[in-house]
């Protein structure tokens, strides 16, 4: 680990709201993410793909998370948005976000509330991520598909949104040097190790929604 943002400022909790994330999508902001791309360590041909980013409209907003299965071939074992590769007949990001939310953890679209994308994020591994933020009701039984989804969890967006607990990294790595992020939440005892692409697009959200107006 190279460093803890706790120099920076959390974002409001009046900014955390459905009502004030609504507010802020419908404005036109000067903003650049502070993520965007990894350094490659595939020369797969690059492949579109969304995910959503669910935001739970309980008490205090949650972020949904998904820690994908030891078996599959790629990032096996990690914690993720649900999401996936865009099918040809996916008519945009939201599509493909809601179908693969329903798919690995049973979203019913319905339940979900879209309020728009953030800028595309691209991974080592080749993929072109578009997050699709969305509002995702409480009422929402989740069924996850055990051949995806190890676990289901949800983690407080104002954890997420505080700097406090966001962790740089740096690695040496196929001749280059990566830098990564992480954010350890620790639940029931247990840490939820979110990191790489989830944590870089979290970061990216911290950022839009401190932006100035």
């Amino acid at each position: 680990m190279t460093g803890i943002d706790t120099h920076l400022p959390a974002v409001p909790t009046s900014a955390l709201t459905a009502a004030a994330i609504r507010e802020r999508v419908g404005r036109a902001l000067a903003w650049t993410p502070e993520f965007h791309t990894e350094v490659r360590f595939s020369d797969r041909p690059p492949t579109e793909a969304a995910v959503l980013v669910p935001l739970v409209e309980r008490e205090g907003l949650t972020v949904l998370l998904t820690q994908r299965t030891a078996h599959l071939n790629s990032h096996s074992g990690q914690i993720a948005f649900p999401g996936g590769k865009v099918d040809p007949e996916d008519r945009d990001a939201a599509h493909t976000a809601l179908r693969e939310a329903q798919e690995e953890v049973g979203l019913d679209p319905a339940l979900a509330e879209v309020l728009g994308t953030l800028p595309a994020y691209a991974t080592g591994s080749g993929f072109i991520v578009t997050p699709v933020l969305a509002l995702v009701s409480p009422q929402a039984t989740l069924v996850p598909n055990p051949h995806e989804v190890a676990d289901v969890f949800e983690v407080p967006l104002a954890f997420l949104m505080n700097p406090a607990h966001h962790r740089h990294h740096e690695v040496e790595w196929a001749g280059q040097k990566r830098h990564w992020m992480s954010m350890p939440y620790v639940q029931d005892q247990h840490e939820r190790f979110i990191w790489g692409a989830t944590a870089a697009m979290l970061r990216n959200l911290y950022g839009y929604l401190r932006a100035a107006p």
